[in-house]
């Protein structure tokens, strides 16, 4: 991601903010091997009126009217789903295939979450790119929330431009914000749209940090089958369905029609494909400079759009990468490569390095970041295509067409 009129926090060094908790604690063993930075214990999750007060002073969910698109969807059991809100689970709009499990009748199917990842600088002299793997919530948070009656996992990739400290803030501190919400986990969906609008105007109030550094921020978060994944900017998930990728993430440029338009009507402009300018996202938490006030509207956006499914056996796995991965590599092609990693060695940690490797064969220009999540202990099984009697003809005129290729050639 590039970004304009913005200077660089050269050298700065970020010691751990936090410190681990006996019993309740972030366990390092289960982030990412590449940081040796540990999350921000979340507190104990007590509604509050002071937490309500909090919470009072982000933007409101407008109630659904006729004709207006649904509201998010609430996960009233994290393990089963009633055929009334199988029903209700509609794709997002945001604006790429709708893609719900082909096999979403399929309730035996238990996903198992391991994940590899791999961040290099890459050709930018700075590296300001941050990333979280947690493959076991339950361990993870211990006992500082409720327990979830089923399996779960939290990932997120952050693209920071301007400095690390947006990147490095919002990554210590968006998973405490979602499961810390009044309404998680009663309404998944609002926790994390207000996680992130809260993230952003807490790093807005923190003196010590540089407020006019930014972010993208995308996450994913899986409750037993259940898949959200949460984007604002121009990060990427994919996930891997027996051979095919699908898209479960919108890049939020200032150039695609429906970025474009909310930013005009909000009063922004495009110059030269940078909002305002500046920006080559339409999407981030942090940049304070190009803000107004708290809770006003403005074109650069840290609300995130969510694309929810329900992972069924044709799943595989899910890749998440910056756009240093995207700029050079097409969706499909990244999940071609690890399927045919996995199926060689079945270590996802080993697959993000190879897409890092081939994206910088490919002259990537920005720092790479990918996790690579898979859903089962076994590798893809090899995709077997049946073979077909099909007979196969050329017309008189492909024949002079292809009789005088060869004669020019002899």
């Amino acid at each position: 991601m590039y970004v304009r009129g913005v200077n660089m926090a050269a050298g700065t060094d970020f010691s751990p903010p936090f410190a681990l908790l006996d019993g309740g604690g972030y366990n390092n063993s289960s982030i990412n091997k590449d940081t040796s930075r540990n999350l921000s214990p979340p507190p104990t999750r007590i509604p509050t009126a002071s937490s309500k007060s909090l919470m009072a002073g982000l933007p409101a969910t407008p109630s659904h009217q006729p004709g207006s698109s649904p509201p998010p969807i609430c996960l009233i059991d994290l393990e089963f789903r009633s055929p009334f809100s199988l029903f209700l689970l509609q794709a997002m709009d945001v604006g790429i295939v709708v893609n719900k499990s082909p096999s979403d009748e399929k309730t035996d199917f238990s996903p198992v979450f391991r994940s590899g990842s791999c961040a290099e600088e890459g050709p930018k002299q700075y590296m300001e790119d941050e990333h979280v793997c947690i493959d076991d919530l339950n361990q993870h948070l211990g006992s500082t929330t409720a327990s979830f009656s089923s399996m779960g996992a939290f990932y997120g990739v952050f693209d920071g431009h301007g400095g690390t400290d947006a990147a490095l803030f919002v990554r210590n501190n968006i998973l405490r914000y979602i499961v810390d919400d009044f309404q998680f986990p009663m309404c998944v969906e609002k926790a994390i749209k207000s996680a992130f609008v809260r993230a952003d105007y807490a790093f807005a109030d923190d003196s010590s940090l540089d407020i006019s550094s930014g972010t993208t921020a995308l996450t994913a978060l899986m409750l037993g089958r259940t898949l959200i994944i949460a984007n604002a900017g121009d990060c990427r998930a994919v996930l891997g369905r027996r051979g095919r990728a699908i898209e479960m993430s919108k890049d939020h440029k200032p150039n695609s029609t429906s970025e474009r338009l909310r930013i005009e009507k909000l009063g922004g402009v495009i110059y030269d494909g940078y909002l305002n300018g500046q920006l080559s996202v339409s999407r981030a938490l942090g940049d304070w400079h190009m803000k107004g006030p708290k809770g006003s509207a403005c074109p650069l956006s840290p609300e995130p759009e969510l694309q929810e499914t329900n992972l069924s056996e044709e799943d595989e796995f899910l890749i998440m990468g910056c756009d240093g991965l995207w700029d050079v590599m097409s969706s499909q092609c990244a999940v071609t490569i690890v399927r045919k990693e996995l199926m060689l060695h079945n270590d996802p940690e080993r697959c993000s390095r190879e897409l890092v490797r081939e994206a910088l064969k490919r002259n990537t220009c920005d720092n790479l970041t990918v996790i690579v999540v898979c859903f089962s202990q076994d590798p893809p099984p090899r995709i077997e295509i049946p073979q077909t009697r099909v007979r196969r003809s050329i017309s008189l005129e492909g024949l002079n067409l292809l009789k005088g290729v060869l004669d020019e050639n002899s």
